[in-house]
């Protein structure tokens, strides 16, 4: 059972900047598919980031490209997600998520973290 726990959100002003952590414990993530994903009040659960075991390939939603780099190291056991230009519609409880799949078009998880809340003030 991988446990993961965010960290690094908070309040920010449209066009700052936050960095998010995502630390596993309990199993390496060495070898998962690991992403980010994002909830607003009101909305469904989205994807915004996916990066590969290596780092050596990431997919990002058409909102955040630009803005948002996801990275991991794997020698710590963490995943990052890396948000600069914010604006107020990426207010949203972010969660990281680790051993993702896909079954045709929709993307598993396996393992999900308690979230953190970003909250972009304009």
């Amino acid at each position: 059972q991988v446990q993961l726990v965010e960290s690094g959100g908070g309040l920010v002003q449209a066009g700052g900047s936050l960095r998010l952590s995502c630390t596993a414990s309990r199993h390496t993530i060495g070898n998962f598919l690991m992403g980010w994903f994002r909830q607003a009040p009101g909305k469904e659960r989205e994807f915004v980031a996916s990066i590969t075991w290596n780092g050596g390939s990431t997919v990002y939603t058409n909102s955040v490209k630009g803005r948002f780099t996801i990275s991991r190291d794997n020698a710590q056991n963490t995943v990052y997600l890396q948000m600069n230009s914010l604006k107020p519609e990426d207010t949203a409880v972010y969660f990281c998520a680790a051993d993702l799949g896909y079954s045709g078009k929709t993307i598993t998880v396996k393992y999900w973290g308690q979230g953190t809340q970003v909250t972009v003030s304009s």
